[in-house]
């Protein structure tokens, strides 16, 4: 036993450290991709482009994210962007919000991996791996226990994912964070509503099944996650918001579901809704099975979602240029004049 436990506390040895946007100066990067070629030139319009959205006082934009550039080190990056007002809503998966951000929020952390051995030797040691990147499943497991918690403490009735994720900014801000400055606890602050429309397809899962059964065993009434209500609220915030740009880090359904929330206004009667007017999408996904992890955004267009005239497609790992074009766009300041929307406040919960 002393051995495993020896061997995981050398594996759990080196833990991710979080880039700061604020301790350099992405707009000398950005000046000097623009004057190259390929995904540089490509990364610096995408810049110019979140410049435009930020600075543009009609404008609200929605950061999307996929993937696990939060446990790879942009965590403070997005909760930055939330912070210094560059971002007025979020639409996440749920381990980029719960399994990581939540996660971290509770004092544990992501590691490196300084080698990656059989991944039956890491199960053995209870080691999830994303890539590079170890998370101790004891401390995962925790976090499931702690949602399940939260769950109980609120009405049993379905909600959207909004609400539940409100309720854990609450729940960290009323003492319980062992990490300040979590992504959650900054949107709770700053009234930035956080959508995971696939909520259950992660840690929140879990807990939130532990909660449904263990009331269903006492013939109780139970709390449930509402995706519909999800869709319907994201469609509220771009009506009123009117003019929209989007900050696309990954695909799939968060990329999808706020793109989409253009033609549900025009389902509702707004026909006078208009195309998100900027886009960015930072992206490895490939064109060629016809999806682009739901398809490109000139694609976009022909759907109604996207304006072509202010988009950019980056091919790149976003870790590598995601810091850099957000770093760009902090140091110019743009959003240091910007209204802060706290959408959030258009809901009761």
């Amino acid at each position: 036993m002393t051995d495993t436990s020896n061997r995981k506390a050398e594996l759990l040895s080196s833990p991710v450290e979080h880039i700061d946007i604020a301790s350099f100066d992405g707009r000398v990067i950005i000046d000097a991709w623009e004057k190259m070629s390929f995904s540089s030139r490509d990364a610096a319009r995408a810049a110019r482009i979140l410049q435009q959205a930020v600075a543009d006082p009609d404008c609200a934009v929605i950061l999307t994210l996929a993937g696990s550039t939060s446990a790879g080190g942009c965590m403070h990056v997005w909760r930055d962007m939330v912070e210094n007002n560059m971002i007025d809503a979020i639409v996440a998966t749920g381990a980029s919000i719960v399994d990581m951000d939540f996660f971290e929020a509770l004092g544990f952390k992501h590691y490196q991996a300084s080698e990656i051995p059989d991944d039956r030797v890491l199960r053995d040691l209870y080691i999830d791996r994303i890539y590079d990147t170890y998370i101790d499943e004891e401390e995962l497991q925790t976090t499931d226990h702690t949602i399940g918690e939260i769950a109980d403490s609120l009405p049993a009735k379905p909600m959207s994912s909004r609400a539940f994720i409100k309720a854990m900014g609450q729940w960290l801000a009323d003492g319980n964070a062992k990490k300040e400055g979590s992504l959650i606890e900054t949107c709770y602050k700053h009234g930035v509503p956080i959508f995971v429309p696939a909520f259950s397809d992660c840690s929140a899962g879990f807990g939130l099944v532990k909660h449904q059964v263990e009331r269903m065993k006492k013939g109780e009434p139970y709390l449930s996650i509402d995706s519909v209500a999800d869709f319907r609220e994201l469609t509220d915030i771009k009506i009123k918001a009117g003019k929209t740009g989007l900050f696309m880090v990954g695909g799939g359904v968060p990329k999808n579901f706020a793109q989409d929330t253009v033609v549900c206004a025009e389902i509702l009667g707004h026909e006078d809704v208009s195309m998100h007017a900027y886009a960015v999408q930072i992206t490895v996904a490939d064109v060629r099975d016809g999806a682009c992890s739901s398809s490109t955004l000139k694609e976009a267009c022909s759907w109604g979602k996207v304006d072509v005239a202010l988009e950019q497609m980056v091919f790149a790992e976003a870790t590598t240029v995601a810091p850099v074009i957000v770093s760009d766009v902090f140091h110019r300041g743009a959003w240091k004049t910007r209204p802060r929307h706290r959408f959030a406040d258009m809901f009761e919960d």
